[in-house]
């Protein structure tokens, strides 16, 4: 069977939620530890980005 050349060189789509700043896992668990302290729904969007962008890293 003939070898069939692949193109590598496009990067993947990244996996990370979009609109979340680059942060360090430490950094994100922070941001997310100020967004809940006080309840507003206004933070909604970003506690979710937050969540998400740490599932990624735990996966």
């Amino acid at each position: 069977m003939p070898d069939i050349p692949v193109d590598r060189s496009h990067m993947a789509p990244s996996i990370l939620p979009a609109g979340v700043p680059e942060l360090s896992d430490d950094e994100c668990l922070a941001c997310l530890a100020r967004a809940v302290e006080t309840p507003d729904s206004a933070r909604l969007g970003e506690i979710a980005a937050l969540i998400g962008r740490l599932a990624v890293a735990i996966e």
